[in-house]
């Protein structure tokens, strides 16, 4: 039995039943909280809000789903575990380049999930600890790639949820952290060359790897 409930929040259905099927009894309660941070931030807010209401909170909030890769680090098929979430492009672009939300004196573009419990899902997953970058709008160029990697040279990988799902996470206090298995190379869609397929059967084999930490993890004792 889990010491703390934990919501994992993908995208869409087929992500969901891919982190589901690891968990074939009892697991983790899995959702498709939608595409994009505001959808996704708002269906996880809902739940989180729902559960605390009914007296039964999560602990732990866990952004899942297939993402593309920076190149090379991040190969096609590989995983990536956030040690920071950072929305990208929440900010405002001016005559000397972007700016982001926090210089304009507002907000916060990054969330940082639990050092120990990175550390424990990399040990036992083999995945690439790094920064995941949260867009709104999917990189299809080689020169917003290369732009994405000049402001964020730790990341890793590109998605379109992990920022609004860390939002919610962080206004209930629960901790979160970033799971992505590789499906594409960040830069010019190509999509003949996307292996989503592979990175779904790397997303459940991952998850089935994880389960004895997600079961075990107590927030008390970092």
């Amino acid at each position: 039995m889990s010491r703390v409930r934990v919501l994992v929040a993908t995208a869409v259905p087929v992500e969901r039943d891919a982190v589901a099927q690891a968990f074939p009894g009892h697991g983790p309660t899995v959702i498709a909280a939608g595409v994009g941070p505001a959808l996704a931030a708002a269906t996880t807010a809902t739940a989180l809000t729902t559960a605390a209401l009914e007296g039964n909170p999560y602990g732990l909030v866990v952004s899942a789903g297939i993402a593309g890769g920076f190149q090379p680090e991040a190969p096609l098929g590989s995983l990536v575990v956030a040690d920071e979430i950072t929305a990208a492009d929440l900010g405002a672009e001016t005559a000397q380049g972007f700016v982001p939300v926090t210089e304009l004196g507002f907000g916060t573009v990054t969330h940082r999930p639990p050092d120990a419990l990175v550390r424990d899902l990399v040990a036992a997953t083999g995945g690439h600890p790094g920064a995941v970058l949260t867009v709104s709008t999917v990189t299809g160029t080689a020169e917003r790639a290369a732009a994405l990697r000049a402001r964020h040279p730790r990341a890793l990988a590109e998605a379109m949820e992990g920022f609004g799902v860390a939002e919610a996470a962080a206004a209930h206090g629960v901790p979160v952290v970033e799971i992505r298995a590789v499906s594409n190379p960040v830069g010019p869609r190509d999509r003949a060359a996307w292996r989503i397929g592979d990175a779904l059967t790397a997303l459940t084999e991952a998850f089935g790897k994880l389960a004895p930490v997600l079961e075990s993890w107590n927030p008390h004792d970092q």
